[in-house]
């Protein structure tokens, strides 16, 4: 396990572009997770911690892509139709074996081997069959309905790599190496609360001031979907000494501690001071919107150095910061290799002006245009606190620093839900 080192969150400058902050964290983060050895069957969704290399040719012998008739290419005619004698029969798992001689079509099904000497294999719905003989007509090239030894991977050739989230094709790419287990990094277990004396959790009565906790359920649901191992912390008091032993509690046994709200200077906002006391925060104020200020720094638990991360308290911006910022940082400290998400080009359903040297993030939803293709349509309500604006968008249109007004009908950035959310 790596530890953290002291000054990797630490930059300054006023506004920091949001490509400037993605790089200090590739750079100056590691995984921080411990590795296991799983099942194949338990690999789905977790991070491959080493390289998988094929021990032999996927598929391990030339074999056929089609039901037919595997013949030598020279025996047949360029011009009329060539007429063999079927001598032998190769099925899957069943293969022929014995070499076929010149003047031989052997009777060959899907996957099965191909038998030594034929390199052509003609489809039997274009042959036409007499007895034991078999009339093929002119016209099929070398090699025909051939698939190579190695076609899929050549052996020693790398076929996994380290980082890589584990999907189902994965998982079949290393079934298919003869794989039963594998190298993965350890789930990252986090810790999250959220802080301020107006929160309840749904279910309490509300009375006056006090508001309903969802970033805690955002979060975690978010980090669920990612693969972490959530610990709920549940509210904490605006309290500095219950805030200081909280974080301080939960560092013994967590990765990484998230919280939203409180990270003000002002006379209740205690998450800075309680961080502070404990280890090392620094302000990132980055030219984003929503969600400028995001606090990321360390704590100093009992046993080692665990990274921290504050958010915004208004709902939209916690979870905007979340997938910008937030779930690139886990999915360094996780293990993955492939932080950015990926993003798709759409028409703009709307006009937008906006600031220079600012990156925005606008909540829209999709619909299809038969002439234009997917057209992104921002969504009514715009506010950093509207977070029923996410349940009525698909993700999040992406508009540069550089740009000052967006016009209908121009291509942008979409950055879809799905991809950092899956």
């Amino acid at each position: 396990m790596a530890q953290l080192s002291d000054d990797c969150f630490a930059f300054g400058g006023e506004l920091t572009p949001l490509d400037v902050a993605l790089d200090v964290l590739r750079e100056r983060t590691v995984p921080i997770v411990g590795q296991s050895v799983v099942a194949l069957s338990a690999a789905v969704g977790r991070f491959l911690a080493a390289d998988v290399v094929a021990p032999c040719d996927v598929p391990p012998h030339a074999n056929s892509a089609v039901d037919g008739y595997a013949v030598h290419f020279d025996d047949l005619s360029n011009d009329t139709t060539t007429r063999l004698r079927v001598t032998g029969r190769a099925a899957a798992g069943h293969p022929l074996l014995r070499p076929a001689g010149r003047g031989e079509a052997v009777r060959i099904f899907t996957g099965a081997p191909m038998p030594a000497g034929p390199d052509t294999v003609m489809m039997q719905e274009d042959c036409r069959v007499d007895g034991d003989w078999v009339k093929i007509p002119p016209g099929i090239q070398r090699g025909a309905n051939r698939r190579a030894a190695g076609e899929d991977l050549r052996r020693n050739e790398v076929a996994l790599n380290a980082g890589q989230i584990l999907r189902p094709q994965e998982i079949g790419v290393a079934a298919s190496l003869g794989r039963t287990s594998l190298a993965v990094f350890d789930p990252l277990r986090i810790a999250v609360f959220s802080s301020g004396d107006e929160l309840r959790d749904p279910g309490a009565g509300l009375d006056p001031g006090a508001i309903f906790d969802s970033n805690r359920f955002v979060l975690s649901a978010a980090l669920s979907r990612l693969g972490c191992v959530v610990t709920d912390l549940g509210i904490i008091r605006d309290d500095f000494a219950a805030i200081r032993d909280a974080l301080y509690g939960a560092a013994a046994d967590h990765d990484l501690l998230l919280t939203s709200g409180g990270m003000s200077v002002g006379e209740e906002d205690h998450v800075k001071a309680a961080v502070e006391s404990l280890g090392s925060l620094d302000f990132w104020r980055l030219a984003i919107k929503p969600g400028r200020p995001v606090a990321l720094g360390r704590i100093d638990g009992p046993d080692k150095p665990v990274p921290f991360a504050g958010l915004p308290g208004n709902p939209v911006a916690a979870l905007v910061t979340f997938l910008v910022v937030v779930r690139p940082l886990i999915l360094r400290l996780g293990g993955a290799s492939d932080l950015a998400p990926q993003m798709f080009r759409v028409r703009a359903g709307f006009d937008h002006a906006k600031k220079i040297n600012r990156r925005e993030f606008v909540r829209a939803h999709l619909c299809a245009d038969a002439q234009a293709g997917p057209v992104a349509h921002k969504h009514g309500r715009s506010g950093a606190g509207v977070l029923s604006s996410l349940v009525g968008a698909d993700g999040l249109v992406v508009l540069p620093e550089t740009m000052t007004e967006l016009k209908a009908g121009a291509l942008v950035d979409f950055l879809p839900f799905s991809e950092v959310m899956p």
